[in-house]
């Protein structure tokens, strides 16, 4: 039986106000998996993917991350380490003057050396097609760049587990052709985001639906109803 890397259990969410938007929320994903969510806007999956990495807590329920229960700051440190978030908005994940900084970022705080962080800042910006971009100031960047240089700090944390919210959201048409063919060659586990279906079938294997604050199975092929 594969490893069970993520096991949420009767989650419950809701923001101030009281909207309730996960209602006994349960879901797994087992090492090696990986998963598209699709879901109405509003329905709670960027809520979802916070829940997992401790940005935000559940009302009730269980979250468990890489075989431990999660309930405190310091039991999520850990998470952050091995769970690499994309942000539905890159300008929530980069803050550095340039790209190089940017990239650098997560292995320099992993403990790796300044002398071999350049060698994966350089192999991982390869991998997306941004080869020479160490110097380009982030601020200047498209929109797709943007996305593509925030995805790049993920992958340089060489995380187990990857939680990608909306990642092809934005691209043209070449950019979208290149993502969906780095994803879909990564054996990385993962829980994809997206809007876009036919991204979905590409990179992963299976689809789940989040719907009236519950998780359930989803044909790609189906179109997915409005929120009730």
């Amino acid at each position: 039986m594969s490893e069970r890397l993520i096991g949420l259990r009767g989650v419950c969410f809701e923001y101030p106000g009281g909207r309730s938007v996960l209602d006994g929320l349960h879901f797994e994903l087992a090492r090696g998996e990986q998963i598209g969510m699709v879901g109405a806007n509003g329905s709670g999956k960027t809520t979802l993917l916070h829940l997992m990495v401790g940005l935000l807590r559940p009302r009730a329920g269980e979250v468990e991350m890489f075989g431990a229960v999660r309930r405190r700051e310091e039991d999520f440190r850990e998470v952050r380490e091995r769970a690499g978030l994309l942000f539905q908005d890159p300008e929530d994940q980069l803050f550095c003057p340039t790209v190089m900084e940017d990239v650098a970022f997560g292995p320099l705080n992993l403990g790796r050396s300044r002398e071999e962080v350049p060698s994966i800042v350089a192999r991982v910006l390869g991998r997306l097609g941004l080869e020479g971009y160490e110097e380009r100031i982030t601020y200047k960047l498209s929109g797709g760049e943007k996305r593509l240089v925030s995805l790049a700090c993920v992958l340089a944390m060489e995380p187990d587990v990857l939680l990608l919210d909306e990642p092809a959201a934005g691209l043209d048409d070449a950019t979208w052709d290149g993502l969906t063919e780095v994803l879909g060659g990564l054996d990385h586990s993962m829980l994809v985001v997206s809007h876009d279906r036919r991204f979905l079938k590409a990179v992963t294997d299976r689809a789940v639906r989040l719907h009236g604050g519950k998780i359930e199975p989803f044909d790609l092929d189906q179109p997915v109803p409005h929120a009730p």
